[in-house]
């Protein structure tokens, strides 16, 4: 069984022109263990397909499935309040901008252990007995004094680290990492691969890895799905992806990097790739 099992997901948003379909028609499954990217330029849908799944869009979004399961229980039709229980205990997500989405008011040790306290029901000295294990966990120096910091005085590195041991706080089933190396430099983006390859090895987990970066993909996933404009254009294993790509978009994102490149100048991606508006439909 499928840790989490999507079809048919399509996402709407109400605007003053109209609904705007950010995702349509999308599948995919992640099971325990597993490791899955998904790819695609921004404003593709990636990162709203999860938020979806999550429960974690606006009220604005409209959002329906054939099927929408996390470990054989659906989600769509499971009470808000039951859902909570699951988000950031089971299913845990790290967001795209640590320093944003960190509390600016609060302390990164009371920012765990809220969630040790919540989910986990847990006293103070066994929160922050707790807290400091997951600091030394995720690498950040000093952990016992860094409970005491607020997120403006952190690196964007340690920021990061902050917001993996917050979604790892609970031992979930499944993490989703949002773009975790973006806006890092190389030396941190390496670390913090490393550092959720390693976690993700030693607890089991099912990974989601939301990226648009292929060289990422190519380094950390079992199995890849490719998005362009809302709609999947091709899903397979990370050998195949790369040696043998089924869809025009998918040969275009490759055609377009660095190590790829022929002549003077990168291509575009549009001009590489035509639009067919019934690839993505077709898969």
């Amino acid at each position: 069984m499928a840790l989490l099992e999507i079809e048919n997901l399509v996402v709407e948003f109400q605007t003053a022109s109209g609904p705007f379909r950010a995702v349509n028609g999308v599948s995919m499954k992640v099971h325990e263990g597993e490791v899955l990217a998904i790819v695609g330029e921004s404003g593709s849908g990636k990162s709203v397909s999860m938020l979806a799944a999550m429960g974690l869009l606006p009220w604005t979004a409209n959002v329906t499935a054939d099927k929408l399961t996390f470990n054989g229980r659906d989600l769509l039709s499971m009470p808000p309040a039951e859902r909570r229980q699951i988000i950031g205990k089971d299913i845990a997500m790290i967001f795209q901008e640590p320093v944003a989405s960190l509390n600016p008011c609060f302390t990164v040790g009371f920012q765990i252990e809220e969630v040790l306290r919540v989910h986990l029901g847990l006293d103070k000295a066994a929160r922050r007995k707790r807290a400091i294990e997951l600091f030394e966990a995720v690498g950040i120096p000093d952990p016992a004094e860094r409970l005491g910091s607020y997120p403006h005085q952190m690196s964007g590195g340690q920021c990061q680290r902050v917001m993996i041991a917050i979604a790892i706080a609970c031992n979930p089933k499944l993490l989703i990492a949002d773009e975790p190396t973006t806006a890092l430099d190389v030396t941190i983006q390496k670390q913090i691969l490393d550092l959720l390859m390693k976690l993700q090895a030693d607890h089991g987990m099912g990974l989601i890895m939301i990226t648009h970066n292929m060289g990422v993909v190519a380094e950390t996933a079992d199995r890849v799905v490719v998005q362009y404009k809302g709609r999947k254009m091709e899903e397979a294993d990370v050998l195949t992806l790369f040696e043998n790509p089924k869809s025009n978009y998918t040969r275009a994102l490759l055609a377009a990097l660095p190590d790829n490149a022929t002549g003077d100048r990168l291509p575009t991606i549009s001009e590489l790739f035509v639009d067919d508006q019934m690839e993505g439909a077709a898969r």
